[in-house]
C-alpha cells in the first residue's frame, strides 16, 4: 500500500495542483487508515477541484473514524448538496440516510 502512496506523492510533487492525483492519494491514505493525511489531502482537493459528491462521503467517513462527528455530519450535508447539483440523486440519498440513521438525536 505504501508503494502506491509513494507513487501518488511523487506524481503530486511533479504536478501539485493535479486534482485527480490528490483524489487518488487521499483514497490510498484512507485505505491505509491514515485518516489525518487522508483528511488533509481531501480538504486540499476540495479547495482546488470540482467534486460531484464522492469526496464529501470519503471525508465524512474519515472524520467519523477520527471521532469528529460534527465535521462528518457537515461533510455529508455538503455531499448531499453537491451530489444533487451534479445529477447524483442516489449518492445524495445514501448520505441523507446516513445522516438520518447515524446522526439523528
Amino acid at each position: 500500500m505504501s508503494d502506491r502512496i509513494e507513487v501518488f506523492k511523487q506524481m503530486l510533487a511533479a504536478d501539485p495542483e493535479n486534482t485527480m492525483v490528490m483524489f487518488g492519494l487521499a483514497n490510498e491514505y484512507l485505505k491505509a487508515e491514515n485518516y489525518s493525511d487522508g483528511i488533509e489531502t481531501l480538504e486540499k482537493y476540495l479547495k482546488f477541484g470540482t467534486d460531484e459528491g464522492a469526496a464529501y462521503g470519503m471525508l465524512a467517513k474519515a472524520y467519523e473514524a477520527t471521532g469528529e462527528s460534527e465535521k462528518a455530519k457537515s461533510s455529508y450535508e455538503k455531499g448531499i448538496e453537491v451530489s444533487l447539483a451534479n445529477g447524483h440523486p442516489t449518492m445524495a440519498e445514501d448520505y441523507r440516510q446516513t445522516l438520518e440513521f447515524d446522526y439523528s438525536d
